[in-house]
């Protein structure tokens, strides 16, 4: 008798529920401990502002340490996505106190860093270490690694959904890899669970009304999505040129911190530019509910590409956030939308475009901001990915599709 192929897929359904959770709990109480200590590090900045001028002295220190014993995951989100395409050695488990304390440390001291990219290396580098222990094939290593990536990027952000999708998505431009499906989902959404469960509460913002579906207004989004994307692309190719130049300018990485912290605290303090270092969440807030400088995003595109051109560790999708919903702050008057509805499309758009990640981005505004604004930030995701070339935040990310056909005549 010939049982239904369900009944053989069930030990698989089982074996990846076991792993997956598995991997969201060690992901999601990482995440916890990690958001705690960047508001404690955030606080503290804030309130003893005359810390910014040890930054360069807080940048040789991480520089120095990651010579000496974290040569190895210095490729972080990269060797991330690197290990997952063509898997060869197990990801020292490192990598995740290291990212942790080197971002903690950039915040504290005043650096223009996120928080995603240290989730999605803890998460990575906690999952791999069960490769060993379960005794795993190179294949299901791929689809641990792959939840691993989820179950951070869900955590840190309280996107459950499009932390799912991220970890499907941006390994490859233009496909994904459904096999992860059900591990990448199951990672995600218990992860995010865990890191409530920790007491973490996520930033909620209000945007207001969305405006109703007229020719304008899916001009307007189409418009604005076209310079999202354009921004996305300037902000990771300046930071990978600028990264490169520093590299040969500065052969002692240690010292590349200390240039660039030096030339940082004093823009920041003898220019007013506290508003561009940190994560920046109050100048996010506050541009979905009035209007802000008009240069803000540029203010903090250039202190994170600074930051992270000159080697301080963190992430960089909390200040896509910044750079997105300033950005369409200052569209909203031009393009005849309301301030909140605009912001909040850029909020994802800009992230779409730099990483490549649509699918992810539209879930997360939907998540973020509610179902209705669904429609409006799909169109901005996808147009803001058209726009924003086929470079990326992430270096290891590889071209599974061109995005349009005058590029595979290019090629």
């Amino acid at each position: 008798m010939n049982l239904p192929e369900q009944f053989d897929l069930l030990p698989q359904v089982s074996k990846w529920l076991l792993l997956a959770t598995l991997v969201a709990i060690l992901a999601g109480s990482a995440s916890a401990l990690f958001l705690v200590s960047l508001d404690w590090a955030t606080a503290t900045r804030e309130a003893n502002r005359w810390l910014i001028w040890l930054l360069p002295l807080a940048g040789f220190v991480v520089g120095w340490v990651y010579l000496k014993f974290g040569q190895s995951v210095e490729g972080g989100n990269n060797l991330l996505l690197d290990e997952i395409h063509d898997p060869k050695r197990t990801i020292p488990l490192r990598m995740a106190p290291l990212i942790l304390l080197a971002t903690v440390i950039s915040h504290l001291f005043g650096a223009s860093v996120g928080r995603e990219g240290t989730a999605v290396q803890m998460g990575g580098a906690l999952a791999d270490q069960l490769t060993k222990l379960f005794k795993l094939s190179p294949h299901d290593r791929r689809l641990l690694l792959m939840a691993g990536i989820s179950a951070g990027f869900a955590s840190v952000f309280g996107t459950p959904l499009a932390g799912a999708v991220f970890g499907l998505e941006v390994l490859m431009v233009g496909r994904m890899r459904y096999d992860a499906l059900w591990p990448c989902f199951v990672a995600a959404i218990v992860a995010d669970q865990v890191t409530r469960l920790w007491g973490i509460q996520h930033a909620h913002y209000a945007i207001g009304a969305v405006p109703g579906l007229t020719v304008w207004t899916l001009i307007a989004v189409m418009l604005a999505g076209s310079i999202f994307g354009l921004i996305g692309m300037l902000f990771a190719q300046s930071a990978h040129l600028l990264s490169s130049r520093v590299k040969v300018w500065i052969s002692h990485a240690p010292l590349r911190p200390v240039v660039g912290g030096v030339i940082l605290a004093a823009v920041v303090w003898f220019g007013d530019g506290w508003r561009y270092i940190g994560l920046g969440l109050a100048p996010v807030a506050e541009s979905f509910q009035q209007a802000v400088p008009a240069w803000d995003f540029a203010g903090k595109l250039l202190s994170t590409v600074w930051s992270l051109g000159f080697g301080f560790k963190g992430g960089e999708v909390t200040p896509l956030f910044f750079i997105g919903s300033t950005l369409g702050n200052a569209l909203a008057p031009l393009l005849h939308q309301p301030v909140g509805f605009m912001a909040a499309l850029g909020f994802v758009a800009v992230f779409a475009g730099a990483a490549n990640t649509p699918l992810a981005c539209t879930l997360m505004a939907m998540e973020l901001f509610g179902a209705p604004i669904g429609l409006f930030a799909a169109l901005a995701c996808v147009i803001s990915y058209l726009f924003s070339g086929h470079t990326g935040i992430y270096k290891a990310q590889r071209a599974g599709q061109a995005k349009h056909d005058a590029s595979l005549h290019d090629k």
